[in-house]
């Protein structure tokens, strides 16, 4: 049976240290039924040290997230050991491409005293030091092998792991991508549309060429080889995805 009593102290200390943390933070409270948001979520928590060991022998059953409006994001989840207190820990953006995370070190998370008043300025001092450190870095890199939109044209790369991506288009074509299935990472400018389900990505990429030629603009789909396919809809059925597992993934 859940315990009701924890899950109210994780959900009020989480409250509390977004509150501590410089910048403008959130908190949002995933309970033991939210499964398929604490599976996804699972996937997304970039460690490779204690909080892996932690979910590698007991699976997420509640966590907190905290958000800040760039996009970033902590996972707060509940210590197994016989100390009081709770684990922290960085979240991958799922908008960016797994290639974009190689040679980034994890930013590994770290464990909480039961205290989020002190705790809030270790997580400042450590963990999100380390973490908008990544960030910046997985962000550079994913936008290396993207070719920027202009204002009258969004271009479209694919991407290694069979991913669709577009950077820089302007707010009423993102307005279009967004709303036919890709994820968009505001600091970065990058838009992705994943490649898991290629009928679904192939039905989006039909459908957004005449959305956006609606609003005057035009498509382009630009391939790895540096060829450019002006028209608003792929040639043939998007290529299966490469498999590269995420950061999280690989940290399991």
């Amino acid at each position: 049976m859940h315990d009701h009593d924890n899950s109210e102290r994780l959900a009020s200390y989480a409250d509390v240290l977004a509150g501590e943390l410089p910048d403008a933070w959130t908190s949002t409270h995933l309970p033991l039924d939210a499964k398929d948001d604490l599976a996804e979520l699972a996937d997304r928590i970039w460690d490779l040290d204690g909080v892996a060991a932690s979910l590698a022998e007991h699976p997420l059953q509640q966590a907190a997230v905290l958000s800040r409006p760039d996009g970033a994001q902590l996972v707060l989840v509940d210590r197994h050991d016989d100390r009081d207190g709770f684990l922290i820990a960085a979240v991958a953006p799922r908008a960016l491409p797994d290639e974009a995370y190689r040679a980034v070190p994890e930013p590994n998370g770290i464990a909480l005293a039961d205290d989020p008043f002190l705790s809030a300025q270790r997580v400042a001092d450590d963990l999100l030091a380390r973490y908008d450190n990544a960030l910046a870095q997985v962000r550079h890199n994913a936008l290396g092998g993207i070719q920027p939109s202009q204002p009258d044209r969004v271009v479209l790369t694919w991407q290694p792991d069979g991913s669709v991506a577009t950077a820089h288009v302007v707010d009423r074509a993102g307005a279009v991508l967004v709303a036919n299935g890709f994820l968009q990472d505001p600091p970065s400018g990058i838009y992705r549309l994943s490649g898991d389900d290629t009928r679904e990505q192939a039905r989006a990429l039909r459908e957004i060429g005449p959305q956006l030629d609606a609003l005057g603009i035009g498509t382009a789909l630009q391939h790895p080889a540096g060829r450019t396919a002006p028209t608003p809809t792929p040639a043939s059925i998007p290529p299966s995805p490469a498999g590269s597992p995420t950061p999280a993934a690989r940290a399991r």
